[in-house]
């Protein structure tokens, strides 16, 4: 399946979730009720998965963790905060590169509509 499916199986999820609960509970809220919506509609994902830096043939831990890996494929960078901060793309870019995965989306669910709450990051996605 290819990253951009895969992001729509992720919002549509994601809108469900905001449909339920509305803005102004805690990300860790948002993050419990994504991942049971994502089990209940038979998508796979990780949670708080470990981003290791190749480094000269080697593998370096750092204390970067993913929100949720989507099919082996997407990133999900969950947030619920008035306004996103001008570090976040930067950041969800960074964990696309030592990934080497291709799109990333920023998932804030503190939007008064979901849609707006939405930003794609890509690292070289191919169509």
């Amino acid at each position: 399946m290819h990253e951009n499916e895969i992001s729509e199986k992720i919002i549509g999820a994601a809108i469900e979730v905001h449909r339920i609960l509305d803005p102004g509970l805690l990300e860790s809220v948002y993050e419990d009720a994504l991942c049971h919506e994502l089990y209940l509609r038979g998508t796979k994902f990780t949670r708080q998965q470990n981003v290791l830096i190749p480094y000269k043939g080697t593998k370096l831990g750092t204390d970067l963790r993913l929100d949720l890996l989507v099919e082996d494929k997407v990133i999900v960078d969950l947030k619920a905060k008035e306004k996103l901060s001008p570090i976040d793309k930067p950041k969800l870019l960074t964990y696309l590169r030592l990934s080497n995965k291709h799109l990333g989306l920023i998932i804030n669910f503190h939007s008064e509509l979901l849609c707006n709450g939405v930003e794609r990051v890509v690292n070289k996605l191919e169509k």
